[in-house]
């Protein structure tokens, strides 16, 4: 399939600050900086990374059908020859000046997201619900750091209606200059919780790195806050202080602007009434999840400000679907009978911890079935990590879990604080627990992993799906 033109191989000279060698194409459809997923017609950006350089894999690009390459001055000799070139002082900035004249060209209504948790799932959900508003752009798997803000802008089609940033971060200063590029009409933080505290010295200062995403905000703006977070009026603060015209809230506190009434747990989903504005809207989200349901709200409310009304708005939220790692949900079919996997392991901290927790607390057992709670270490928490781990176990009592398992040297004073009763097996390694665990399994189980992306839980969800996979004509 053909892809329009994204950028013609004129217009990126100015915006690259670059000199050209080789012929200019027509045009490029694309901009890559992955030589795995790079396609005919992009634009490869050359950009050197903490394990690996682009320019050693400029002539992979062009063999996979590039139709040119930014490089820097100190590699042309190395890549000259290989086709056609823009050669810039800095790759990477380049890609910044690209990602601003792409902003700068469009009259696209723009979200950004951050968040301590729920960034992802809250810009997936405002994807969806946009996209049946107009012409969508929107982040990219999780690519909210230094290179994938200015990525995902330069990727962004002149005619798009919305625009939908993902915005991270793990130190202070970081969301700032991201902000700045974006220049958003909305502005969403989802929540602030101890995550990164190896970094900072209190949750306040997260929220405070946090706040920066309002600095960005176009004159007139909208700032979307959480209302039931202890650093609600500091953030609150911030916000008032910004380019700001307008900040909203969300949440169960009866102030907030979108505020959730109940919520029905269902098969796969939820049934949420809210008040938003005043106006009663009942929806279905179709994934399970307080938390979920809760950032469904800041979509709402920002959806009303870009113009969609949040009764059509909230429609869209049933297609709404958890992604692998982010509560995705799996029947797994073991020699016992069925059991229900849920998928939590992209990474982990307290809050989404809880979440998650929560989520395997609500989801009903089949018959003789139990929760299984499989944990691994949440890391970059800083000195306080064993404290914050040992802490978890009043929720995973207050959950109703039968069974932890953990693995990683920091959940040990979890499991060590959990009821007896409740210690399947623990490790130092996720791999250590992955037949122990897949022997236990029994029908009607409901399994949820959960860890920082450095505990390799993943793997062990992988193993798990390819062990138990359904046979040829099994349903």
């Amino acid at each position: 399939m053909t892809r329009d033109k994204l950028w013609s191989g004129f217009g990126l000279v100015t915006p690259l600050d670059a000199r050209v060698a080789g012929p200019i194409p027509t045009g490029i459809s694309g901009v890559s900086i992955d030589t795995r997923t790079i396609e005919p017609g992009d634009l490869f950006v050359a950009i050197k990374g903490d394990t690996s350089d682009g320019h050693d894999h400029v002539a992979t690009a062009f063999e996979k059908g590039a139709a040119a390459a930014v490089v820097d001055e100190s590699h042309y000799d190395m890549v000259r020859g290989r086709g056609s070139l823009y050669i810039v002082t800095d790759t990477l900035k380049a890609m910044q000046s690209l990602g601003r004249a792409a902003r700068a060209r469009t009259d696209a209504k723009i979200v950004a997201v951050t968040g301590s948790v729920g960034k992802t799932g809250t810009k997936e959900a405002l994807r969806l619900v946009l996209s049946g508003a107009g012409e969508t752009h929107a982040s990219a798997a999780s690519y909210n750091n230094h290179w994938g803000v200015p990525l995902t802008l330069a990727r962004m089609p002149r005619a798009t209606q919305f625009g939908v940033f993902e915005i991270g971060m793990n130190h202070a200063g970081e969301i700032e200059p991201l902000t700045a590029m974006v220049k958003p009409h909305v502005a969403i933080i989802t929540t602030v919780a101890p995550v990164h505290l190896e970094f900072f010295r209190s949750v306040s200062e997260i929220a405070d790195a946090k706040a920066e995403i309002f600095s960005g905000l176009q004159p007139g703006g909208t700032a979307i806050i959480n209302r039931d977070i202890d650093t609600f009026y500091r953030l609150l603060t911030r916000a008032e202080a910004s380019p700001a015209a307008r900040v909203l809230t969300f949440g169960e506190h009866p102030e907030a602007d979108a505020r959730l009434d109940s919520l029905t747990p269902e098969l796969n989903g939820s049934s949420v009434q809210a008040t938003i504005h005043g106006r009663p809207v009942h929806f279905r989200l179709g994934a399970p999840g307080r938390h979920l349901a809760m950032n469904a709200l800041a979509v709402l409310l920002a959806a009303a400000e870009v113009g969609i009304d949040p009764f059509f708005a909230s429609l869209a939220l049933a297609a709404y679907s958890a992604g692998p790692g982010r509560g995705e949900r799996t029947i797994l079919q073991t020699e016992a009978g069925p059991i229900t996997l849920i998928d939590e392991s992209y990474n982990a901290n307290p809050a989404s911890m809880r979440a998650a927790l929560a989520l395997l607390g609500s989801t009903p057992v089949g018959d003789g079935g139990r929760r299984i709670a499989v944990l691994g270490d949440m890391r970059e928490l800083g000195p306080d990590a064993p404290a914050l781990h040992e802490a978890l176990a009043g929720e995973v009592q207050a959950q109703s879990v039968d069974l932890l398992f953990a693995a990683g040297p920091l959940t040990r004073p979890l499991y060590d604080a959990v009821p007896s009763a409740t210690r399947g097996l623990w490790a130092e390694q996720s791999t250590a627990i992955q037949a122990p665990l897949a022997a236990a399994l029994r029908a009607g189980d409901v399994v949820m992993v959960k860890g920082s992306n450095g505990s390799k839980m993943g793997p062990l969800v992988a193993a798990l799906k390819s062990q138990f996979a359904p046979r040829s004509g099994e349903v």
